[in-house]
């Protein structure tokens, strides 16, 4: 068992330090001008590389280091939850990279799911005393993330070390190692030359070598199966936001490399169930060797994309079928020509190894294909339901809605038809994104960090968006949350060019641990107070120290008994916690939580 500490105090030996800056200073010099290292970008504490004799001998090499009380125990969630006056206990080390709802042990003894139909790779989560109830530790040798732009390209090595897509994906240039730095030159197993050129490629076949992917109306990317995420870094400049996701599988850590680059992504696949965004919100969804299969099971994966996209919205698909004439590759490609044009698809391009479809304006084609019986059309439902973990439909919902959105940069604060069907008055909205500006202003001067500290957030409660638009103008990218049970304003979200996805705070986020710089959490557990017992404000804590990185920011409000709680839980947890006072949008005095989490190590 060992002890644990806060570094904050601790000794760097002088060489390690000088050569790594030395590193860094040849690698990065030529990229980017500005600060390369956050605040404490490598621990204070060097941690040893086997473990010390005795307790005695660690703490001689750790001036004035403080002990904590907290024990190193491997502890499951019991029915009734009780933190111990010594605090949380902390995981063992090898649970660093605990996901509780990926869970592969746990998953593999699960005999009734398709694994043809990678049901395995679906958020899956154990009973809650299966689940670990204990802090989530930083690997060995964890260091402060390097700050955007500069981590685009270069991460530690050691934050994500593991080196097997280097090793089978570095003839692509997902990822080359770099000493104590992951390089990332931003290839892709179909643009090793760079995601730049590629893009550029789409922009031309998108408008017949008129444009871009910006003139083609491209507003919001769904990344299917993205890799290190690069595609999505690379649309960046185009002001073009990428959901980027992919399974936790055979390519390890994929999602963790590109939230460790500062790029948004999470754990997900196309599987059983739809995905959990709303309909019509993607102008553009990307499949570049995603390693699904399209054809498969009368093209119910396919039908899933035709939900997500919006109308005219653009289906990219760079994969074999679409050049190869060998082994089964034209059988897969009739196959998908015939599935895409039952749904009305229209095949505008195909050049090099991408092709592409567009997905139909209006419903009148895809009505006729459905009295020919070439297609299902969904049963007619209640457009306003959330999209959390419902079984796929093997059927196409047709387009009622089919009003203009206004350009990119226009859509922030334009008011919405999505607004107006969820009862949200025009008067309304605009005083929610005063209120929100005003918020983060406060929010900023009460945290006192550099705001290029902070690059990964999550809104777990965002509403209309209001909190991550109040940030646009910041270098941050926001994880916006529904809780699929409170009124589903997802669809407003992504009508105002945000990102974000559904999700039931009783479970475990599909993220890896030290995902994000800063949470907020408004009025998020005034919302689950008197759910079932296994889904108790400390398993909720629980999650976001999980999901937090070291020294990150947690952000509360809520109703004074739960705050009154939090403060009392926050050392066990070790947080550091401070309050504040804040107007609420009814111009009443409240109390805003900031907490932020220690840095601390096993040794």
């Amino acid at each position: 068992m060992g002890r644990w500490w806060s570094p904050a105090s601790a000794a760097v030996e002088p060489r390690s330090v000088q050569l790594l800056l030395l590193g860094v200073a040849l690698v990065a010099a030529s990229f980017y001008a500005g600060t390369l290292f956050g605040s404490s970008a490598s621990p204070a504490l060097v941690l040893p590389t086997s473990r010390p004799q005795s307790p005695d001998s660690s703490i001689s090499k750790v001036a004035d280091a403080r002990m904590f009380t907290n024990r190193v125990s491997l502890t499951y969630r019991m029915k009734s939850v009780t933190v111990p006056d010594h605090g949380v206990d902390v995981c063992p080390l090898k649970y660093n990279e605990y996901v509780p709802c990926h869970d592969a042990a746990y998953i593999s003894s699960l005999k009734n799911l398709d694994r043809s139909r990678d049901e395995h790779l679906e958020s899956i989560c154990p009973p809650r005393e299966k689940q670990l109830f204990c802090l989530v530790p930083p690997p060995i040798d964890y260091k402060i993330p390097i700050r955007w732009p500069t981590s685009r390209d270069y991460v530690w090595r050691s934050n994500v070390n593991h080196s097997h897509l280097a090793e089978v994906k570095g003839g692509q240039n997902w990822v080359h190692e770099k000493g104590k730095l992951w390089w990332f030159p931003g290839g892709g197993t179909h643009f090793k030359h760079g995601a730049s050129e590629y893009i550029e490629r789409l922009g031309n076949m998108t408008t017949n070598s008129t444009g871009d992917l910006r003139s083609a109306g491209v507003v919001q990317v769904l990344d299917v199966g993205c890799g290190v995420a690069s595609f999505s870094a690379y649309l960046l400049p185009l002001g073009i936001q990428t959901m980027s996701f992919a399974p936790k599988d055979g390519h390890e850590n994929q999602i963790q490399f590109a939230l460790e680059r500062g790029i948004g992504a999470m754990i997900s696949v196309l599987a059983t169930k739809q995905l959990p965004y709303p309909e019509s919100s993607f102008e553009m969804v990307h499949c570049s060797r995603c390693r699904v299969d399209w054809h498969e099971n009368d093209g119910i994966l396919l039908k899933e994309v035709d939900r997500l996209l919006r109308p005219k919205g653009y289906f990219v698909y760079s994969a074999p079928p679409a050049y190869r004439k060998d082994k089964d590759f034209p059988v897969i490609w009739e196959k998908l020509i015939n599935i895409t044009t039952a749904m009305c698809w229209k095949l505008i391009a195909k050049h090099v190894q991408t092709a592409i479809w567009v997905k139909p304006e209006h419903e009148s084609c895809q009505q006729k294909n459905a009295d020919l019986k070439l297609l299902d059309i969904c049963e007619s439902n209640d457009s306003v339901s959330s999209s959390w973990k419902i079984p796929l439909m093997n059927c196409v919902k047709l387009s009622k809605d089919n009003s203009k959105l206004p350009p990119g940069p226009d859509r922030l604060y334009f008011y919405f038809k999505t607004l107006e069907r969820i009862g949200v008055t025009q008067e309304r909205f605009e005083k929610n994104n005063q209120f929100w500006k005003s918020q983060v202003h406060k929010y900023w001067s009460f945290i006192g960090a550099e705001k290029t500290n902070i690059r990964n957030v999550m809104d777990m409660n965002a509403n209309y968006g209001g909190f991550a638009a109040a940030l646009s103008n910041d270098s941050v990218w926001i994880m916006n949350i529904v809780p699929y049970t409170v009124s589903n304003t997802l669809p407003v979200i992504y009508d105002r060019g945000l990102l974000g996805s559904y999700h039931d705070w009783c479970e475990p986020f599909s993220t890896y641990p030290r995902s994000y710089d800063l949470l907020h959490a408004f009025h998020l557990f005034s919302h689950y107070k008197g759910r079932k017992e296994d889904c108790l404000l400390e398993d909720i804590l629980l999650e976001m120290d999980r999901i937090i990185r070291p020294q990150g920011f947690i952000i509360i409000r809520d109703e004074e008994d739960t705050l009154s709680r939090i403060i009392d839980l926050a050392p066990k947890f070790l947080w550091d916690v401070s309050t504040h006072i804040l107007e609420n949008e009814e111009n009443k005095t409240e109390q805003v939580l900031i907490c932020r989490k220690k840095f601390w190590a096993i040794v």
